[in-house]
């Protein structure tokens, strides 16, 4: 990035215009394709922040934006970039602290600088500087559902009924709250932190800070972790010495989990590369987990005696924390994860010894993934019964357990005094044990 761009600001622009158009086009992560693209942008971790807070909020309220910009157009134009251009300048008029000016001056640079897009620098002006003045109109039309696709709205609604799935929408146009996991002494690092200690055990932040510079964090006292996720770990009761498979492991935060119970953990994930971030992890917080780069369909070792599995999935469940996952998966994609998640249940049935503890989450809102998921696995493997889940076990969260025993947590859950610090990931979590006498 050269210096005029620096002065400008159009390093982060153009890399959050870039990181949209990609994500929509390629249908991945947002996080893989920031990542993917920083690299080339050479920018300074302030301004990496920026281009992710600009993308982000983009995802977060896409229908809201693209509803605003086709309400302020004769027609859509051709070209899709230039509708993201247009989308990402909204977004920070709209949604971020910048300046009105900011947000459209580096809009019509960046079209200015693009040999397709050159052209339209004036109409760009025209339309962002409509929606700054027409802010508040825009904000006033506030409907819950205009965030959220229609395929996930019917399927929401079908699933849990309008009023409970609306609030799910509602929460998922909010910040994501920062949750941390700790070793010891939650009550403590929570003061400590200024954070609240959940019920669940989880300290929340309150405030948003860099996490690197936080105490504890050089120590490895703790690590990163939404509450929701660190309940299944927690559900499967590891003890001292017990042997316990973690399988699609990555990134950790539940293998740390099980370490730090002081379990002999093996760490399954098919992705070296994330695998290897794992073991980064696991290194900060001093803690040890043997790590296998591996599909975990083909894994091959003597029995365990507890196995959790956190099984890949739409990830529906976290659109508060990855607001581009309800704008790049589709229902073929949840149908082909259950596929995949019905043969790692079976994997793992094998895998376990006699008496043995299994325990399977999904950060999925989908029933496919989650409820059928388990009541499927039961039929499959009579040899195996549920454990229900106690509200005693996940803070007294009774509101989070099924009438089967299972732990469903939404996004609407764990309201608390602060709103904007309030809400769960949703998670599915089911809790097996096999009926054979223990060996241990």
């Amino acid at each position: 990035m050269n210096q005029a761009d620096e002065q400008a600001g159009l390093g982060p622009r153009r890399l959050a215009w870039m990181a949209v158009t990609e994500t929509l086009k390629r249908r991945v992560p947002l996080d893989d394709v920031m990542e993917e693209l920083s690299r080339a942008e050479n920018l300074s971790g302030r301004d990496e922040a920026l281009a992710r807070a600009i993308a982000i909020v983009t995802f977060r309220r896409l229908g809201t934006l693209g509803r605003a910009l086709s309400e302020r157009l004769n027609k859509p134009p051709k070209d899709e970039r230039l509708m993201h251009l247009l989308a990402i300048g909204a977004a920070q008029i709209l949604f971020l602290d910048v300046p009105d000016h900011a947000a459209v001056d580096s809009a019509v640079e960046l079209a200015q600088a693009d040999p397709k897009l050159h052209h339209a620098g004036g109409f760009i002006n025209a339309v962002l500087r409509r929606v700054a003045r027409e802010r508040e109109q825009i904000l006033d039309e506030n409907d819950p559902w205009l965030d959220t696709p229609t395929w996930l709205e019917e399927r929401w609604i079908a699933q849990y009924g309008e009023p409970l799935a609306t609030k799910i929408a509602e929460a998922h146009r909010s910040l994501a709250s920062v949750d941390l996991t700790v070793k010891g002494e939650p009550e403590a690092w929570a003061e400590r932190l200024g954070g609240v200690l959940l019920p669940t055990g989880s300290i929340r932040l309150m405030e948003r800070t860099a996490i690197r510079e936080l105490p504890g964090f050089e120590e490895g006292e703790w690590w990163v972790q939404d509450a929701a996720a660190a309940l299944p770990a927690r559900l499967l009761q590891a003890q001292p010495g017990e042997r316990i498979a973690d399988l699609c492991a990555a990134p950790g935060g539940k293998t740390a989990q099980l370490a730090a119970a002081g379990a002999e953990v093996l760490a399954v994930d098919r992705s070296a590369k994330r695998l290897q971030r794992l073991e980064e992890n696991l290194a900060r917080l001093h803690l040890k987990a043997e790590t296998r780069a591996l599909d975990a369909e083909k894994l091959d070792a003597e029995p365990f005696d507890a196995i959790l599995l956190d099984a890949p999935c739409s990830a529906t469940g976290t659109i508060r924390r990855h607001p581009d996952v309800a704008w790049t998966k589709s229902e073929e994609d949840i149908r082909k994860l259950s596929g995949l998640q019905a043969r790692l249940l079976d994997k793992a049935a094998n895998l376990l010894k006699p008496g043995g503890r299994l325990v399977y989450c999904t950060c999925s809102l989908e029933a496919e993934e989650g409820e059928r998921q388990a009541e499927a696995f039961l039929a499959r493997h009579p040899e195996f019964t549920r454990k229900p889940i106690a509200p005693d076990e996940i803070g007294g969260l009774a509101e989070c357990i099924t009438p089967q025993g299972d732990l469903r947590t939404l996004p609407s859950h764990l309201v608390l005094p602060e709103h904007d610090r309030s809400g769960l990931d949703g998670f599915f979590v089911a809790r097996f044990v096999h009926k054979g006498s223990s060996t241990r």
